[in-house]
């Protein structure tokens, strides 16, 4: 009797969290449906204006579909969403996938130069921080990562906008005309993930330097940029990358407030739009995108742990 090939456990553990991926965001994007349409508000009205008659409400709510059930509306949701057609945005309207889409690429730019410039600074950081743990010399790096994670974005943002784009106009105040327009929004959100991920980084390597295991390898003679960076570092390689993986998915869903102050074209201002408008269409396509995006993250992460540390056995990895 022949024997079932088995799959081997990377392929038969992607193959389940990639399921769980798809039925998450296909809840996620479902519970947003109906939420969006139990809420107060007519899209219809403020789509035709504050003055339009019952006959032109009427009118708008037949265009879009507004005038039929939930579970009709649902029902059409899900024929179109196997298509790839999310509807027309009642603001733009354009196909709300393709408006997006266009806006999508803004977002992924911010937050992979966020994302990059918070690992460049927070972990060498970190680090310096756990080598000189309750000194004097790291009283200040405490302070400022304290006054990192207490400061809004949006006062950060303004405060960079009103030194950099005017008092001294070295770098354009909003809009992505230029790589320059990028540098501003970019700091202003890693401020405050350098921050948490220096505070992160400390944590895990002040544990790793008090292990016994590292007091053995002193003892052997390993120096101690070693003991620093592949000992304690590979260590905590699995909660750092746990870290900035699970920010930047964050990211991805948009960073509303740097995005409005700095007039970001990104799915951050387009969501605000979007739920001013009740724009319906809009509202789910931005979610779907992200939503996508974000688990597609998470599952990269959890499939890089056994590389990262091969004791995380791929069954038991969690994000």
């Amino acid at each position: 009797m022949s024997r079932r090939p088995q799959l081997p456990p990377l392929t038969k553990y992607a193959g389940k969290r990639l399921t769980q991926s798809v039925l998450t965001v296909f809840l996620t994007v479902s519970t947003v449906f109906v939420l969006i349409r139990l809420a107060p508000g007519d899209p219809a009205r403020a789509y035709a204006g504050p003055f339009a008659t019952n006959e032109q409400l009427a009118e708008v709510r037949e265009r879009f579909g507004l005038d039929q059930s939930i579970l009709s509306q649902y029902w059409t949701f899900l024929t179109g969403l196997f298509q790839g057609d999310l509807g027309t945005s009642f603001s733009y309207q354009d196909s709300a996938l393709s408006v997006v889409l266009d806006r999508m690429p803004y977002t992924i730019t911010l937050a992979t130069s966020a994302i990059l410039l918070t690992t460049i600074v927070s972990v060498p950081l970190g680090v310096w921080m756990a080598r000189h743990a309750d000194s004097r010399r790291e009283l200040g790096a405490n302070v400022l990562t304290v006054a990192g994670q207490s400061m809004p974005e949006f006062w950060t943002g303004v405060m960079l906008l009103t030194l950099f784009a005017v008092l001294v106009p070295i770098l354009p105040a909003s809009g992505f005309t230029t790589w320059g327009g990028l540098v501003l929004p970019t700091v202003t959100v890693a401020i405050l993930q350098i921050a948490l991920i220096s505070r992160m980084v400390r944590r895990e390597m002040v544990n790793n330097f008090a292990s016994p295991y590292l007091t053995v390898a002193r003892s052997r003679g390993v120096g101690e940029r070693a003991l620093t960076w592949q000992y304690a570092m590979g260590n905590a390689a699995v909660p750092v990358i746990t870290a900035l993986g699970t920010r930047f998915a964050a990211l991805l869903n948009g960073v509303v407030v740097v995005e409005v102050v700095f007039a970001w074209p990104g799915v951050g201002s387009l969501v605000v739009r979007a739920l001013e408008t009740r724009d319906y269409p809009l509202i789910v396509a931005t979610v779907l995108v992200t939503s996508v995006l974000s688990v597609t993250v998470q599952l990269l992460i959890d499939l890089l742990y056994p590389l990262l540390d091969p004791r995380v056995r791929l069954g038991k990895a969690t994000s």
